[in-house]
């Protein structure tokens, strides 16, 4: 379970949701800390403003530390999250060697708003972190935030979007 340290990290993960959110992207969310608690990165998905369908946040974190921390810090790192990575970014994630994976709200939930909301099937199959990469470390879903990360989904199929992935 998180303390209230990490959930200041969450917290963030959904503010930089929201601001994903109103930037007209999906509201997902990532901040990449050291074992030592200093925050290194953080990011927001970018898919509809980039045009590119990997600029995911949990994508751009492992690129980040992949580039800027040793094998030894990034097993020693964690990534939060506002939702459980998906099969794309789970495996960025095993391939560069990060560590614990929090997040707020979870594939098996997304699945359900969507289908809550009449949204399409994702072209991806949405496989938990734990079939992807099998011996680590993960936690999630937060109650209480994840209401919060619905709450900015059902908004971006109010506004007219459609998830582009």
């Amino acid at each position: 379970m998180t303390h209230d340290t990490e959930l200041l990290h969450l917290s963030r993960c959904v503010a930089l949701a929201t601001e994903a959110l109103e930037a007209g992207d999906e509201p997902f969310g990532s901040v990449l800390v050291a074992a030592d608690g200093t925050v290194l990165a953080e990011d927001r998905n970018r898919v509809v403003s980039m045009g590119d369908q990997t600029r995911h946040p949990e994508f751009e974190l492992a690129r980040w530390a992949a580039a800027n921390m040793t094998p030894e810090g990034r097993a020693a790192a964690t990534v939060f999250t506002s939702g459980e990575h998906c099969p794309m970014c789970a495996a960025a994630h095993g391939w560069v060697g990060l560590g614990r994976i929090v997040y707020v709200s979870s594939s098996q939930q997304m699945v359900a708003w969507l289908s809550e909301l009449g949204a399409p099937p994702s072209p991806v199959r949405p496989l938990p972190i734990r079939e992807v990469v099998p011996d680590l470390v993960v936690e999630g879903p937060i109650p209480g935030l994840a209401e919060q990360v619905r709450e900015l989904h059902h908004r971006f199929r109010r506004a007219g979007r459609s998830p582009a992935c």
